[in-house]
């Protein structure tokens, strides 16, 4: 499909010679001589590149700029300047125009221009498209989860899937990470070769170089025959190495090596292999500590973390217990043909105050455990410690309402030198059903006056914290905030002025 472009220009020579050449190149080039005709061209047609003359006989080029920025945000316009508006075509460019050219105007610049425009506004679409796709998403290949976090991993996975990069996996044992790592392989230009995973902690210490580079027969007691190693095996695929702060130190030099020189040899061979795989590690530890400590060698972690995953706790998107536990509910409904489970809002209370140290891994086990234990098919509770722990700030409380669906979200968020709700007790209602609930839970929190001591106005912090919460769930925007909460614009920005919170506002 041909590209569109509009020229503006009330010199007709410079209209009809710019249409031409275009024209010539294979563009569909619409020309107007004044720029209220271009600005209604522009409203009835998605055009790929703007050209206008700086001084138009009705509108200023910079108003131009300004005009048609408002009706195609997303369209580049290149100004054509005469000798000396220099200052004021730079004028232009910052107020939105891609670039300016200079009459006489050189073609074939022109023409690089062009390409470098439609090639940004490409771009530009490209991704606001991905945003959108991604953003409704609950679930991304095998993946569950409708958080901003996991949001914000799909759209990593999406933009370097296809590439070879080499990817780190970060996360507390039972997040996720082989689950991530699924993804980025199946989403790869290798999804149809081997994808071959490794527990680095699982393997024998003096076995493991054999079992990663393989051997041939004979070199060492043991060896009876020639053995592909893992790395063999994930040829032209991907190979994850699991917790890879556990590899021995001696053995991260020679994986250091093969992923340098893209050779490796098998234990007792001096025969090259060509090693032809994309790697993937994972681990559960701070690489930073294992650096310290001297488990993991800094020049290996700088080598595989090219591009870093990192999987939030459960307990840090609380929004997300619904989803997977719906999930985990159908999976082990069929397994166990219990047809008619389902949770009761009690066992939902339970899994949104618990602190899932776990993770996902432990909220599947304690679904598979209460579906196998249920016998009406409702599930009254879980098996977990029903002294389950409260969040202890205002933003992980807020986190958990938001997921219960308490009213915006139940507007609690911490401030630096906010109140802490750590102290709650365990007699506290594990969950408010009601405004007058939370109420009980915020008062009960805080602790007694101290003689001689001011207390802080716990209405000016909740104030606070509830349009926060409220601005973080429309992201950013203030006058869907606004109507979720019930108020006029005006009084909302003055809430946002007083508590200064521009700057904590989401981009």
């Amino acid at each position: 499909m041909a590209y569109k472009a509009l020229v503006i220009d009330d010199d007709k020579v410079t209209l009809e010679l710019l249409t031409f050449q275009l024209q010539s190149e294979g563009f569909e080039a619409v020309a107007a001589e004044t720029g209220e005709e271009g600005l209604r061209h522009i409203r009835e047609t998605d055009f790929d590149i703007i050209l206008t003359d700086l001084n138009l006989p009705d509108i200023s080029g910079i108003d131009m700029v300004h005009r048609a920025k408002e009706i195609a945000p997303q369209t580049e316009i290149i100004m054509v300047t005469g000798f000396g508006s220099m200052e004021k075509a730079i004028e232009a460019t910052k107020a939105g125009a891609f670039h300016y050219v200079e009459k006489p105007v050189e073609f074939e610049e022109l023409m690089s221009l062009i390409s470098k425009a439609i090639e940004r506004k490409q771009q530009t679409r490209e991704i606001q498209e991905l945003r959108g796709r991604l953003t409704s998403r609950t679930s991304y290949e095998g993946i569950i989860g409708g958080s901003r976090s996991m949001q914000n991993i799909y759209e990593i996975i999406e933009n370097v899937a296809e590439s070879d990069a080499n990817i780190l996996i970060l996360g507390e044992s039972g997040t996720g990470k082989e689950v991530i790592a699924n993804a980025v392989h199946y989403k790869s230009r290798r999804a149809d070769k081997p994808f071959v995973k490794v527990n680095c902690s699982a393997l024998p210490k003096d076995l493991i170089e054999s079992q990663l580079f393989g051997h041939i027969k004979g070199s060492f007691t043991g060896a009876n025959a020639d053995k592909v190693g893992f790395i063999g095996q994930a040829n032209g695929g991907s190979l994850l190495l699991d917790e890879i702060g556990e590899m021995p130190p001696d053995l991260q030099p020679k994986l250091l090596r093969v992923l340098q020189e893209k050779v490796y040899y098998r234990v007792g061979s001096d025969k090259p292999q060509e090693a032809d795989f994309r790697l993937i590690s994972s681990t559960n530890r701070d690489p930073f500590e294992s650096i310290k400590n001297g488990q993991l060698r800094e020049d290996l972690y700088y080598r595989i973390n090219t591009i870093e995953i990192n999987i939030p706790p459960l307990r840090e998107r609380m929004e997300d217990v619904p989803m997977l536990a719906e999930h985990f509910l159908q999976i082990y409904a069929e397994k166990y043909h219990q047809d008619n489970a389902r949770f009761s809002e009690r066992a939902y209370n339970q899994m949104l105050n618990y602190n899932w140290r776990g993770n996902v891994r432990e909220l599947q086990h304690a679904i598979e455990r209460a579906v196998l234990l249920s016998k009406k098919g409702v599930i009254e509770t879980l098996d977990i410690p029903q002294t389950a722990e409260v969040p202890a700030s205002f933003e992980q409380f807020a986190e958990v309402a938001a997921a219960k669906g308490a009213v915006a979200s139940a507007g609690l968020a911490s401030r630096g030198d906010g109140i802490s709700i750590s102290s709650f007790r365990s007699d506290v209602p594990k969950q408010p059903a009601s405004i007058e609930d939370i109420g009980k839970l915020i008062v009960d929190s805080i602790p007694d006056p101290k003689d001689g001591t001011d207390q802080k106005d716990i209405f000016n912090e909740l104030e606070s914290g509830v349009v926060l919460a409220a601005l973080q769930r429309t992201k950013g925007n203030k006058q869907a905030a606004a109507q979720l909460l019930g108020l006029y614009r005006p009084r909302l920005y003055g809430m946002i002025k007083r508590h200064n919170l521009e700057e904590r506002l989401p981009n």
